[in-house]
């Protein structure tokens, strides 16, 4: 990770999900877990629109679970799913107005050794593809990042995105994405036809690789 890091401010995602899940890829996810900086880049998002998009979680109105993607901008919503393992979103839009992004994979970067731990994965000492495919393992799919950060609804659901004293943060640190595919979103029935799924093209990291030719287009 470069030095130069600036932290994302409220306003970045005082947007329309579809701007803020396009600006969110390239940046770095960190998380500080018992003394340790973990750290992913986020190579893949989900838009979800609010009220109005039948895949989203506010699509019903503001309830006690799904409050905090009614705002304000920039604050972690955390959902169990399958009754198996978490996921991790960020709200957007101004205060009162519901809409989020859905992390859906990340690059690995620092704290890598404690992530694959976490997720019960033993690293080879070499690289190689073998390596590689060890290391997507570890956050290529919204589940699998979780828990590699240790994220769960109990510990960070209305986290802080845009504090520097939280200890879940998204900072920029310069790196440019070069094109950008758009497809489907993933693993949903409702509004399942709209192309809200980001990633970042030709990184080995996002999930669901197989699904790639369906995509929508390249930008």
């Amino acid at each position: 990770m470069s030095p130069a890091t600036r932290q994302l401010r409220a306003t970045f995602f005082d947007r329309d999900p579809r701007v803020v899940a396009r600006a969110l890829l390239g940046k770095l996810l960190i998380r500080k877990l018992r003394g340790k900086v973990l750290a992913g880049r986020i190579v893949e998002t989900e838009a979800y629109l609010g009220e109005g998009d039948l895949a989203a979680h506010s699509a019903a109105g503001k309830t006690d679970r799904n409050s905090v993607l009614f705002g304000p901008p920039g604050y972690a919503y955390v959902y169990f799913i399958y009754g198996n393992y978490y996921c991790l979103n960020v709200s957007c839009l101004p205060d009162g107005v519901a809409g989020g992004v859905l992390f859906r994979a990340m690059e690995p970067v620092a704290g890598i050794d404690q992530m694959a731990e976490a997720r019960g994965i033993h690293l080879p000492a070499t690289g190689g593809a073998a390596k590689i495919a060890l290391l997507r393992k570890i956050s290529s799919g919204p589940g699998r990042m979780c828990e590699a950060l240790g994220v769960t609804r109990e510990r960070d659901n209305g986290k802080s995105f845009v504090s520097t004293r939280s200890d879940l943060r998204i900072v920029d640190d310069g790196y440019r994405v070069s094109r950008v595919m758009v497809t489907a979103r993933i693993g949903i029935t409702k509004s399942a036809d709209h192309p809200l799924r980001y990633l970042i093209e030709g990184n080995p990291f996002v999930s669901g690789t197989r699904l790639l030719r369906t995509a929508q287009g390249v930008a």
